[in-house]
């Protein structure tokens, strides 16, 4: 068993349950997300018992993080929704210069690869349009069958995104309006709805794993221009406006500042890496 997999799970559990960084990019910065993505696809074929020993205490520490963390992370984005937007808001943009640093930079992008980032980001900015305030909406506790299917496809999309380095799966259920719901269920441990979100996610790692590692290595630059747009697109999708009071205005540029700062942590955390050549 590799045990110290599990204090990288509790990371990546905790950036899963924030619409900001992905547990992917969590797992690019620990220098382990080829290794994870060759595990998971691993693990669903006849070579499983070679992978069960670095997925076990990864997925222990990223169950107890979401497990544990839930409750407040739903305390505060209902008492404290606009610094606790920010605070997201502040981790995606500086997420960032991550993600094009690992794409390459400029060197080498075509016009097509900046097509694909503006129509990505313009193509989910609009669906701040669409979906209003329905991120900050009640969680769906008493769902019928239509919801139930809904609730479980969501959570195979957040699934591929868990995987993306550079989109969170919580952002995903942020944008399909699922979020309050999956925090609901794991805060009061509503077993059924934890059953349906869940599954999707099982099924949606079995499906993506494969699908994505072959995106990443064949189509490296593209797949990066089309996640450095969704980010971008995302911003206009979480904001949450200007608040009016001042108090809650200065709360908004500590939280934008914080997340600025964790994420050039992580950020630094993987150009040490990169001058150490272990960045795979």
């Amino acid at each position: 068993m590799e045990w110290r997999n599990l204090y990288r799970g509790v990371l990546m559990g905790i950036s899963d349950l924030i619409p900001g960084v992905s547990g992917g990019t969590i797992a690019v910065v620990l220098g382990i997300y080829d290794r994870l993505l060759q595990a998971i696809s691993g693990f669903f074929s006849r070579q499983w018992k070679r992978h069960i020993g670095f997925l076990l205490p990864l997925a222990a520490g990223m169950g107890a993080a979401i497990v544990s963390l839930s409750r407040v992370i739903e305390y505060v984005l209902a008492h404290y929704f606009a610094p606790t937007q920010f605070f997201f808001i502040g981790l995606i943009i500086g997420v960032l210069p991550l993600i094009t640093r690992q794409a390459g930079g400029a060197r080498g992008s075509r016009p097509a690869h900046l097509l694909v980032l503006l129509v990505a980001a313009v193509l989910l900015g609009l669906m701040a349009l669409v979906n209003g305030d329905e991120h900050g909406g009640e969680p769906l506790t008493d769902p019928d069958i239509a919801t139930m299917a809904g609730l479980f496809f969501s959570g195979w999309l957040a699934s591929m995104a868990m995987l993306l380095p550079g989109i969170s799966g919580s952002l995903v259920l942020l944008l399909l309006g699922v979020y309050p719901t999956a925090i609901y269920a794991l805060s009061n441990l509503d077993l059924m709805l934890m059953a349906l979100i869940g599954s999707g996610v099982i099924i949606g790692f079995i499906v993506s794993s494969k699908a994505i590692r072959y995106l990443l290595q064949h189509y490296a630059r593209i797949t990066h221009a089309a996640i450095i747009g969704l980010l971008i697109g995302s911003v206009a999708v979480i904001f949450p406006g200007i608040p009016r009071e001042a108090g809650t205005i200065a709360a908004c540029v500590v939280t934008l500042l914080c997340g600025l700062g964790i994420a050039y942590g992580f950020g630094a955390a993987d150009r040490k890496r990169a001058a150490k050549g272990e960045w795979s």
